[in-house]
């Protein structure tokens, strides 16, 4: 498993790992991790939704961003960024999401730098909340890899989600829908196969999701999130997903974020790995 870790001593860090499979493919799923820390927002149906009850107008703005460079007898540098909107108006919800991570190391001071990590995904959902228990949603998600093998991966999830308990503190919710997945991959992917595959694929595939959340005190937030999207296709393709995170609030406007995302996909392409995870450190400033 390829791994880049970048902690910036200002306050802003970036840990990525490169080749593995894609999650995501998510599908998708707003998490609070990909607002506060990670940078990986296309996950293949890893959603979240948001409290139905109370919050009925609400209007959010987040940008992070982060990076490394080190130099010497070992060089490297590494930069992610991250955009966040989320729009309330009564019963209705919009969110977009975009986020890019690059990095280049080079082992020895003789070797020349190398790309290791490269991607730039991007998410929008809507969500139509039903009851204080129950909310419909359609999220579409976009996702470019290069070390995935991913010239485009496009993800389309509408689902159904039903909340255990929602309240101020914590809450508890699942989530159950369709993924339907379109790639379209890289030349160097094919060629690097050992037998024939085809340019594009499209899976059909069903999704569950389990998360969690915890406002442990005024400036402490715990999150949590794990996904399971199983082929309705093929047996052996699955995918599984979890997303975890710790916010502290510094001020009203900025906010620190330690994050950890795991990525494990059971049958990628040939030459990609099964699982990629992600650690961040990430300062995340709010303008809305």
């Amino acid at each position: 498993m390829k791994r880049i870790t970048s902690l910036a001593s200002m306050a802003v860090g970036l840990a990525a790992a490169g080749p593995a499979a894609a999650q995501t493919p998510k599908g998708l799923m707003e998490q609070k991790t990909a607002t506060s820390g990670t940078t990986d927002v296309a996950k293949g149906g890893f959603e979240k939704v948001t409290k139905p009850a109370e919050q009925k107008e609400t209007t959010e703005l987040k940008l992070s961003a982060g990076g490394l460079l080190a130099t010497g007898n070992s060089r490297s540098m590494a930069a992610t960024a991250s955009g966040m909107l989320r729009l309330r108006r009564q019963l209705n919800e919009y969110s977009a999401n975009v986020a890019a991570n690059y990095g280049r190391s080079a082992p020895t001071p003789a070797d020349d730098m190398q790309t290791s990590v490269s991607n730039i995904q991007g998410r929008v959902r809507y969500d139509r909340f039903l009851s204080e228990h129950w909310s419909l949603f359609v999220a579409q998600s976009a996702r470019k890899d290069r070390f995935q093998g991913l010239e485009l991966r496009l993800n389309f999830d509408p689902g159904l989600a039903f909340y255990f308990f929602d309240e101020d503190k914590h809450r508890l919710w699942v989530e159950a829908g369709y993924d339907l997945q379109y790639d379209i991959r890289e030349n160097d992917a094919l060629r690097a196969s050992p037998t024939p595959i085809d340019k594009t694929e499209t899976r059909h595939s069903a999704r569950g999701f389990l998360g969690y959340e915890n406002n442990i005190n005024e400036v402490l937030r715990f999150n949590t999130g794990v996904e399971y999207i199983q082929s309705v296709q093929e047996s052996k393709n699955w995918r599984l997903n979890w997303d975890t995170g710790l916010t502290s609030s510094i001020s009203n406007k900025f906010s620190f974020a330690t994050t950890f995302s795991l990525r494990y996909d059971n049958n990628p392409l040939t030459g990609v790995r099964k699982t990629d995870t992600l650690t961040a450190l990430n300062l995340v400033y709010t303008l809305l």
